[in-house]
């Protein structure tokens, strides 16, 4: 069986992916500028993983010398609900309500990746979700999937920004989509001003500021300066809530891997208070809130009392 772009399209949307689009493996000169920009002005805060990797991250040929093509994928997770529906007044991104992304993505591209070699068995192919030194949204955005919003987050017109993105990189030659050139985000700027932090500029993030940042990513006691999380434990969802392309597009999700787990919405704050590690370990087991670690979310709950 010959492989095509087409049918390689249609068999992503078998196994979940409600985006898919391909792009050629060409040199992202303009998008290296602005991430070695962004790292020169320390805006990464503390993970130093993006700098030391930074090289792969501006030239995908780095990370991967035979790269031709990048397909990539994008599988909605909106639920449907949001923080009205826990039951503290402590707030939980909806993204970790459900199993590990990483893990639910990785499954179906690397089963993308199998059906490929099964009439191509030479070809090789990396798969990638935002742990590989992948710039993801900007593959996304040259596959056709969108544009990347004010929030920095991709924004489709069909879905929102409620996407997780992954790539499979393979060494072989297909046909490629247009790059999606329009920035609908327009005049607004909805989740500028609804930060409350002050975290985002236009299209750019200070990550030492951002609410998600200080709650998964930064280890140790807040920064005095940055203390406030104004209510989340984990994560920080305002910005998409804010933006008018969800509010109006954003469809429901019917995966059930990311389906809320009964424990997160029920736990009033006098529950979360008392979290153990030993319950921690019970409820986030293969949840990518084990990135925090135990000690985080205590840390961040604790700030929120």
């Amino acid at each position: 069986m010959k492989i095509s772009s087409e049918s390689i399209k249609k068999k992503a949307q078998e196994l979940g992916f409600q985006k898919v689009g391909i792009a050629r493996a060409d040199p992202t000169p303009k998008e290296k500028n602005n991430l070695e920009t962004w790292l020169d002005l320390g805006r990464h805060a503390t993970m130093g993983w993006m700098e030391k990797r930074k090289d792969e991250r501006g030239n995908i040929h780095t990370y991967f010398p035979e790269a031709k093509s990048i397909i990539s994928v994008g599988m909605n997770y909106h639920v449907g609900k949001g923080q009205n529906d826990i039951n503290s007044d402590l707030k939980f991104s909806t993204y970790a309500w459900g199993d590990d992304y990483h893990d639910v993505l990785k499954k179906r591209i690397f089963q993308l990746l199998e059906w490929i070699k099964e009439s191509h068995i030479e070809i090789k192919g990396i798969v990638c979700v935002d742990t590989s030194p992948v710039m993801d949204k900007a593959w996304a955005q040259r596959a056709g999937l969108g544009w990347i919003g004010k929030h920095t987050n991709l924004i489709s017109k069909d879905q929102g920004s409620w996407l997780f993105l992954g790539e499979l990189i393979l060494d072989m030659e297909l046909e490629y989509d247009a790059p999606f050139v329009e920035d609908l985000c327009g005049s607004c700027a909805a989740c500028i001003d609804a930060c409350p932090t002050q975290a985002l500029e236009e299209y750019r993030i200070d990550a030492g500021k951002c609410i998600s940042y200080l709650t998964i990513e930064h280890r140790g006691e807040l920064p005095e300066a940055e203390n406030d999380l104004h209510g989340w434990i984990y994560g920080c969802d305002i910005c998409q809530e804010v933006c008018p392309w969800n509010q109006k597009f954003a469809r429901e999700s019917d995966r059930s891997e990311f389906q809320p787990r009964q424990e997160i919405l029920d736990r009033k704050k006098e529950d979360w208070k008392k979290l153990t590690e030993k319950k921690f370990r019970e409820i986030f087991k293969g949840s990518a809130v084990k990135r925090t670690k135990f000690a985080g979310l205590k840390r961040n709950i604790k700030s929120n009392l």
